[in-house]
């Protein structure tokens, strides 16, 4: 039992397998917030004075 059986734990670490002795993590749901419309800025143009 070490790094090169292929059923304990250590040798899945070391082969870099998965299976009963070390399983798999699960991925954890990514939700996303639905992102809220962004408002648009108007500034008043600024006039040339006429010279």
């Amino acid at each position: 039992m070490g790094k090169g059986d292929k059923k304990s734990k250590r040798g899945k670490i070391a082969r870099g397998t998965s299976g009963v002795r070390r399983p798999r993590k699960k991925k954890k749901a990514v939700v996303v917030a639905p992102k809220a419309k962004a408002k648009k800025k108007t500034t008043p143009k600024a006039t040339k004075a006429k010279k």
